[in-house]
C-alpha cells in the first residue's frame, strides 16, 4: 500500500524517527521514498545513516517531492510550518499532522486550502513499536487515505479510527496521556514492593513485567477485565485483599478523574490553537 509512495516528514525528532524506523524496519516502506527534513543537521545525518532514507533542510522541497507529508512538529511552530510549505500543497497529496492538541479545524483554518486532511494522535509507546494511535479525517479525504494513514502508524503499534474528530480528546486524555499514569502506577507499586523488602532493581523489573503481561493477557484472552481479575482473586486470598484496598483508595474514581481532567485541558489547548491560528491570519502571519 505504502511502498509505491513518497513519504515526506516535517521534522525528524523522537517521534519522527520513531515513525521512520517503524516504516523501514517492517518494510512498510522503501528507504529511498522516504525524504526527512530538521533544522537539526546532526540529527539529520544521523536519520540518514541509520535508515538510508533522504534528507533535506528544505521543507517545501520535501512537500514537493511526496506523495504523503507527515507534520511531525512541536504544535507551537505548526503554523508557521504550515504556511511555509502551503505553495506546494494541494488535493494530490496527503497531509497527516501528529502535533499535539492542534484539530483538523484550526489547520484547515491555518491553510486556507481544501486538503486531504488527516490528524493521528500516537503516543510515547511509538518508541518501542506498541503505539495506540487514533486516526482522524478531514473533510476532503479520499476513500484509501485512512488506510495508508493507518499502515504509517501500524508500523509503530496500532491504530483505531476516530469518526468524530471531537473525540480525539478523549483520546488523548486515555491513551495519549495514558502511558504517564501507568508509569506513576509501577513506580508505586516499585516502591510498595522495596516497602516490602525487595531490592529497588528486582522490584521495578517485577512491577514493570507484571504490567506488561497483565496488557498481553487482556489483548490476547479477549477476555473481560473483570473475568480476568476474578480468576486472580480467589476466595479469602492475598489478591482480594490488595483489591479491597484498592477500592478503598478510590483507584477507579481517580483514574476516571485523571481521563477526564486529561481530556478537558486538551479540549481547552485545542480552542487555544483554533484562535491562534485565526489570529494569525487575520495579522498575516
Amino acid at each position: 500500500m505504502l511502498r509505491a509512495k513518497k513519504i515526506g516528514f516535517i521534522g525528524s525528532g523522537n517521534m519522527g524517527e520513531a515513525l521512520v524506523s517503524g516504516l523501514v524496519l517492517s518494510e512498510a516502506s522503501r528507504p529511498e521514498n522516504i525524504i526527512c527534513s530538521d533544522v537539526d543537521p546532526e540529527l539529520l545525518e544521523t536519520i540518514q545513516k541509520k535508515y538510508g532514507v533522504n534528507t533535506s533542510f528544505d521543507n517545501l522541497e520535501v512537500v514537493r517531492q511526496s506523495d504523503i507529508i507527515v507534520y511531525a512538529v512541536k504544535p507551537q511552530i505548526l503554523g508557521t510550518v504550515l504556511k511555509q510549505t502551503a505553495p506546494a500543497l494541494d488535493e494530490t497529496k496527503l497531509v497527516i499532522s501528529i502535533a499535539a492538541g492542534v484539530p483538523l479545524a484550526a489547520i484547515a483554518i491555518g491553510l486556507q486550502k481544501k486538503l486531504r486532511l488527516i490528524r493521528a494522535m500516537p503516543n510515547i509507546c511509538a518508541f518501542v513499536k506498541e503505539s495506540a494511535t487514533a486516526i482522524a479525517a478531514g473533510e476532503y479525504v479520499l476513500e484509501n487515505d485512512v488506510a495508508q494513514a493507518r499502515a504509517i502508524f501500524n508500523s509503530v503499534g496500532e491504530t483505531v479510527f476516530i469518526h468524530e474528530n471531537v473525540l480525539m480528546d478523549a483520546f488523548t486524555g486515555l491513551s495519549g496521556s495514558g502511558p504517564a499514569y501507568i508509569f506513576t502506577i509501577v513506580d508505586a507499586m516499585a516502591d510498595a514492593g522495596v516497602k516490602m523488602g525487595l531490592s529497588r532493581k528486582d522490584a521495578l523489573f517485577l512491577s514493570s513485567q507484571t504490567v506488561l503481561g497483565s496488557a498481553r493477557m487482556l489483548l490476547e484472552s479477549k477476555e473481560h477485565p473483570g473475568q480476568l481479575k476474578d480468576r486472580v482473586a480467589s476466595p479469602g486470598g492475598t489478591a482480594i485483599a490488595g483489591i479491597h484496598t484498592l477500592e478503598q483508595g478510590g483507584l477507579r474514581t481517580t483514574l476516571i478523574n485523571a481521563v477526564e481532567s486529561a481530556t478537558r485541558r486538551s479540549r481547552e489547548l485545542g480552542e487555544l490553537m483554533v484562535k491562534d491560528f485565526i489570529e494569525n491570519n487575520k495579522n498575516g502571519k
